[in-house]
């Protein structure tokens, strides 16, 4: 049976909460190679809620050197907008200084490893991620356009380094083949223990939305797939409807029935919590919507005209090449737009939203 731990926290105290994380879950770290992986989507600032908090990722860091493990490396690979700049997203969210001395560009050497070849031959994983004897997961409780929620599960897509991402997000084409890549990657090397920043999450057109709720918790599993479905029943949503947690589910990386799994704390669901538009969970067997999806395309990206700045960064980072901007507000076309909303994800304004 998994175990899902659910502590009240805030950024002050979260020592505490990754305190009882290390005794509910005994590991052996003394002379292992740890790696730590925060969610790092993009550069910002702690404060708008996108990345992992400095103030958890701190936390788990000390927590680990008092191991005495050979080593400790803190990477992700952030998304389209901040490649080739790792340290300025990492410095900016202060997520360097919580790193202690401890942080690699992990994205400056990648292994190629076979995959699955209705999406790519090969990928390129980053070398740091493949070498270390215990990978400890550090994800944020946040919404996603294409994944309703993104956890867990989804915060192995930044093993990934490099534009294969976006090449990925373009090869997978829609939103249900993309559930079905997040899990492919996610299953190339599971990591050994996952804590999540819950103390603010972020609701509505995330995964870099305005709408930031304060939840006050940070959770801690042994199994992602079961983090996932406690993320998802938090949020009030049906876990089972969730296509990337069927398939992990049925790739035996998981399970996401709440009788399969062991809650240490107290799991409440929040009231009126924001997901995306017409996500997943409502449609996932729904085969008439989702016939009208595959050819009319439902969710479309638009730009807030009172966010936008008509900065480029969507038309510079779109792996289909399907957005301009003709006049002041960037527009899609939607005859090439593949739905992956690398626009909606990477816009420093979060000014594109899913209508």
């Amino acid at each position: 049976m998994h175990s899902v731990m659910i502590r009240p926290a805030t950024y002050d105290n979260a020592r505490d909460a990754v305190d009882e994380t290390f005794a509910h879950f005994s590991m052996d770290l003394q002379g292992k190679k740890v790696l730590i992986k925060p969610n790092v989507l993009r550069a910002s600032e702690a404060a708008e809620g996108i990345v992992t908090h400095p103030a958890v990722l701190a936390a788990v860091v000390e927590k680990v050197e008092t191991f005495s493990p050979a080593s400790i490396v803190v990477g992700d690979n952030p998304g389209l907008f901040s490649y080739g700049a790792n340290e300025a997203a990492f410095e900016q969210a202060g997520l360097m200084a919580a790193a202690k001395g401890h942080y690699r560009n992990i994205g400056l050497d990648a292994v190629s490893v076979p995959f699955n070849p209705a999406f790519m031959e090969h990928v390129g994983v980053s070398r740091d991620i493949l070498d270390a004897d215990v990978v400890i997961s550090l994800p944020k409780f946040k919404t996603h356009g294409l994944t309703v929620m993104t956890g867990a599960v989804k915060n192995s897509y930044g093993i990934l380094p490099g534009a294969q991402k976006a090449r990925l997000h373009k090869i997978a084409g829609n939103p249900a083949r993309f559930h079905d890549l997040v899990v492919e990657v996610f299953g190339l090397r599971v990591p050994d223990l996952f804590i999540m920043d819950a103390v603010v999450g972020m609701e509505g057109n995330g995964p870099a939305s305005p709408d930031l709720r304060d939840i006050g918790m940070i959770l801690a599993a042994d199994n992602a797939v079961a983090m996932d479905a406690v993320v998802a029943t938090m949020m009030g949503l049906d876990p089972g409807r969730l296509r990337f947690l069927q398939k992990a589910a049925e790739a035996g990386l998981g399970s996401w029935q709440m009788t399969d799994i062991q809650i240490d704390g107290n799991l409440v669901v929040i009231k009126d919590f924001k997901v995306p538009p017409l996500g997943g969970e409502a449609i996932h067997d729904n085969a008439a919507v989702q016939e009208t999806i595959q050819s009319k395309v439902v969710l479309v990206p638009r730009p807030d005209p009172d966010r936008c700045t008509a900065c480029g960064a969507c038309v510079e980072q779109c792996p289909a090449e399907a957005l301009s901007i003709p006049e002041d507000l960037p527009v899609a076309d939607m005859e090439r737009c593949v739905t992956c909303f690398c626009c909606q994800e990477m816009c420093p304004e979060k000014a594109m939203v899913l209508q």
